[in-house]
């Protein structure tokens, strides 16, 4: 190509960093369809959602309860909190003896090999009834 030409019919790209991952980045043209994807959110950073504040939720003590019927809504509402009962790996029995061996003076790993129970568990049974006052 002549320069005349170049000159003439030359038109400067924008160029565009899209991060891919912490160690990278991906460099693409800026045109219609990459202005679409990026508003509509397809490179946002995934790592942000965890990051900074997050929008307050009200206080429950603001909504007044309301009494009577109630009326009938067409939006879906939200699914009622799942609470999680988390129950122990060991017994009762078990975090007895623990503790028995503890005043003994005994250490976790020599608790442990007495139950057959690890000394992960027999810590955490330890530090559970620490926690609780027992200790």
């Amino acid at each position: 190509m002549s320069r005349e030409c170049q000159e003439k019919n030359a038109k400067p790209l924008t160029m565009v960093a899209v991060g891919v991952n912490k160690a990278a980045e991906q460099y693409m043209l800026l045109d219609e369809q990459t202005k679409d994807e990026l508003a509509s959110g397809k490179y946002h950073d995934q790592r942000r959602g965890s990051f900074g504040t997050s929008p307050a939720s009200p206080p429950r003590g603001d909504v007044p309860p309301q009494r009577g019927p109630q009326p009938a809504t067409t939006a879906k509402q939200a699914p009622a909190p799942v609470t999680r009962v988390t129950r122990q790996p060991w017994t009762r029995s078990q975090e007895k003896l623990a503790l028995l061996y503890h005043e003994q003076g005994m250490t976790p790993n020599q608790i442990a090999g007495k139950l057959g129970l690890s000394t992960y568990v027999v810590t955490q049974i330890l530090l559970n009834s620490l926690s609780r006052g027992k200790l």
